[in-house]
């Protein structure tokens, strides 16, 4: 299998080694010296199959173009080297979505390992992509989940398709906005009519205006025609606003007036457009703070977040994990594609923490089908997750192993009810799991003096806190306010007590 492999280096011996290697392989190569080139070549009518990305550039780095690659959709399977492999470099590539990578100098064999496995997985993602257009409506009872978190916002999801209210979903990236926005969709009085998506912070500044409101023939220069914009396009239907907090001041003040009046102003036009739209917001930012930076009007964003609904990351809410894997294995398509998943490769994507959420999880097992030689996925197809979570879990019993297998668990003493007055300081292992009646205890609760536990013992340092605990600092906050906790009130406490 052959095509055009991008490269992407500010070395210029690294381009002519690459490129030399490239073409012995029997591909074309597409040679560029930075991050802003390489983003032209893969927008450009070449047809690009895979690139090779290097991720320390000056300019715009590899990161930069990844997620770059991801906003403007652009799907080539991107192979990312560098000189400094580190566990947090290949993390944050993996969680951008890149495909495979290599570390400099990268053998002949591992490159064209690489270079065949991308090929494979890019045929394979185009023809299920090609499937999934023609699929129907998406409705709730399409969304896979047991997990409590998911289904809270299935209650919340339909009880918002039953209004025309503006709704605001957020989370962080990855975890399936859209998806749940098309569920709100699908299960409306709306499901035959148009839903249109916009990606905010995929559109020029100076465009943005003319993409959702529309422009005249002439308007500015460039305006050869006239175009509708994206309000009008939606019309009867939903407009779905992804990565609403990217969006301009200036704009914002037109997308106020569209959502309160119900009319837009096209660039150039000397009358306005009625539209009938249900709007519908996502975000991946903390709004609140947006606004009160001064980057988000806060009467927008009382507008827009009228019925707000939030998505949980995918490690709040490992249970779907095997309905997600086993869902993402059946959708590729390819000429045999796996039947199985053994327990162990299960057991560690169980175990990873996916900080690109479903969409590293369905890169992760989309690469894993295409490039599977056998029935069965094995752990043997997921080598960088492997690598990142070796040694942290029992793959045979799915839990983490204990620190030394030939010293027994001391008994646990028994619960003994709460005392009055705040709950005695913890130490590490002594978490009772058990209430006084001999029943596991409420997992709120359980949740609650672990993350008491943590701020106290990180001496309320709630960056340090929300990291160890493997949550969004955001998370941190939003977990204490709904057990009626001021976090502020928590750290300025945890600061007098390392003082005293």
């Amino acid at each position: 299998m052959s095509g055009s492999v991008l490269i992407v280096d500010d070395d210029p011996v690294q381009r002519r080694l690459l490129e030399a290697a490239v073409s012995k392989f029997g591909h074309r190569a597409v040679v560029t010296d930075g991050g802003e080139a390489g983003l032209e070549a893969l927008e450009g009518p070449g047809d690009i199959s895979v690139a090779i990305l290097d991720l320390v550039m000056p300019g715009l780095d590899g990161i930069g173009v990844l997620k770059a690659m991801r906003e403007r959709d652009i799907r080539v399977p991107v192979i990312v080297q560098t000189a400094q492999g580190g566990i947090e470099t290949v993390v944050q590539a993996m969680r951008h979505g890149a495909f495979d990578f290599v570390v400099k100098p990268a053998s002949p064999e591992r490159l064209r390992a690489a270079i065949d496995g991308a090929l494979k997985v890019g045929a394979a993602e185009g023809a299920t992509r090609r499937a999934a257009r023609r699929g129907g409506v998406l409705t709730f009872r399409d969304l896979l989940t047991r997990s409590p978190a998911m289904e809270r916002v299935v209650r919340l999801g339909q009880k918002a398709a039953a209004s025309r209210i503006p709704i605001l979903i957020e989370g962080e990236s990855g975890v399936g906005k859209e998806m749940v926005a098309r569920a709100i969709q699908g299960s409306s009085d709306r499901r035959t009519r148009p839903f249109v998506t916009v990606n905010c912070g995929a559109i020029p500044e100076n465009l943005v205006e003319s993409i959702l409101f529309g422009h005249e023939k002439g308007a500015f220069t460039g305006a050869t025609e006239r175009h509708t914009g994206k309000f009008v396009e939606a019309h009867g239907g939903t407009l779905f606003l992804d990565e609403i907090g990217d969006l301009p001041l200036d704009v914002q003040v037109k997308l106020l007036r569209a959502v309160q009046e119900g009319e837009v102003d096209p660039v150039g036009g000397r009358q306005t457009v009625k539209v009938d739209i249900r709007l519908i917001s996502a975000t991946h930012r903390d709004l609140i703070q947006q606004v009160k930076d001064g980057r988000f009007r806060e009467d927008l964003f009382y507008r827009l977040n009228v019925f707000p609904i939030f998505v949980p990351p995918l490690r709040e809410r490992r249970e779907d994990i095997p309905l997600l894997v086993r869902h993402f294995m059946h959708s590729v398509v390819v000429s045999r594609p796996p039947r199985a998943i053994s327990d162990r490769a299960l057991a560690l994507l169980e175990a990873y923490d996916w900080p690109g959420n479903i969409r590293q999880l369905e890169n992760a097992v989309f690469r894993a089908a295409v490039l599977c030689e056998g029935e069965t996925l094995t752990e043997e197809e997921f080598p960088q997750i492997r690598a990142l979570v070796e040694g942290t879990v029992d793959l045979d019993r799915g839990r983490a192993p204990a620190a030394d297998p030939a010293v027994a668990r001391p008994r646990q003493p028994e619960a003994q009810a709460a005392p009055e007055g705040p709950p005695p300081k913890l130490r590490p292992g002594l978490l009772p799991m058990l209430d006084e009646r001999g029943d596991v205890r409420a997992l709120a609760v359980v949740e609650l003096e672990m993350i008491r536990f943590a701020i106290d013992h990180y001496n309320g340092r709630m960056s340090e806190v929300a990291r160890r605990l493997g949550i969004g600092r955001s998370t941190l906050y939003r977990k204490l306010r709904e057990y009626g906790i001021d976090p502020d009130a928590v750290r300025g406490a945890a600061d007098d007590e390392s003082q005293t």
